[in-house]
């Protein structure tokens, strides 16, 4: 790696921008400043060993040396009988262990860890924490919002389609899941938009290997492109992948999910569909 990691706190002075390989994170914490400046030195300490250390774990190996591998396998481990590699959950264990490490001995009243859409978060008695709900990962407005409080079991949130930086099975424009932690969320939104699918002449797919060498889907097809579906395919495809989530929530696997395609939405979990213009 011929960079290391990189650390700037941003212009507003309040939150700290991690970067190091593909892994850029924002971090931000809530309360007493000495408590939060503690809290950035722990978070900093930890993020410049995560990388170092998942390149040198085996992907395929029983067991796993570090806790962030360690976490990315409990994700997909829930999920038995369903393929899904330790990979689903990377994004959303770096941010849980940077969470885990920001927060461990500090008396913060929110802090929150977003890698890159993944986001693990901290809530203290009394604090909220408001998410955007996108139905695309590549634009710069969400959908609508959602707030979190404390008394929900919800501690993660991710996104995923085919929009997003990972490739994707299905043709979701995106799917956001509160679980509780990010790297559970992860892997539960990676599979959600994979089901998300259809078979109609304006999908085009690769296999995953011809667009990244190093994808653990091997030959698996991904989706390159969508072009203009009709209302049947559309909405057979949302509801493929409701079935999913809904079976993942009554599983206690994920708190809710919301999957858009083409502007259109299915909801499963409490409060989500009210956060939306529409929940088709």
């Amino acid at each position: 790696m011929a960079r290391g990691p990189q650390v700037a706190m941003l212009p507003d002075g309040k939150r700290l921008h991690l970067q190091y390989g593909p892994t850029d994170m924002i971090v931000e914490a809530d309360g007493d400043k000495d408590e939060v400046a503690a809290a950035y030195r722990q978070a900093v300490a930890r993020f410049r060993t995560i990388l170092p250390e998942l390149v040198g774990e085996n992907m395929l190996a029983a067991s796993f040396r570090w806790s962030t591998a360690r976490r990315m396998a409990e994700a997909a481990r829930l999920h038995r009988g369903v393929f899904v590699t330790p990979m689903a959950g990377v994004a959303g264990a770096v941010a849980d262990e940077v969470l885990a490490a920001m927060t461990a001995g500090r008396r913060l009243d929110r802090a929150y860890a977003n890698n890159g859409g993944d986001i693990a978060v901290h809530l203290a008695d009394g604090a909220e924490f408001t998410v955007g709900l996108v139905d695309r990962p590549d634009s710069p407005e969400p959908a609508g919002r959602f707030t979190i409080t404390r008394a929900m079991p919800v501690r993660g949130i991710a996104t995923s389609g085919r929009h997003g930086r990972s490739l994707s099975l299905g043709i979701a424009d995106a799917v956001t899941v509160l679980a509780r932690n990010a790297a559970a969320a992860d892997v539960a939104a990676t599979l959600i938009a994979n089901r998300v699918n259809a078979d109609h002449p304006a999908i085009e797919r690769r296999p995953a290997q011809e667009l990244d060498p190093d994808s653990d889907l091997g030959r698996l097809p991904v989706t390159v492109s969508v072009g203009p579906l009709d209302a049947a395919t559309r909405d057979a495809a949302l509801d493929t992948g409701l079935a999913c989530a809904k079976h993942m929530r009554g599983e206690g696997l994920i708190h809710g999910a919301v999957l858009a395609l083409d502007g259109h939405y299915r909801v499963a979990g409490p409060g989500l569909a009210e956060a939306l213009p529409a929940a088709a």
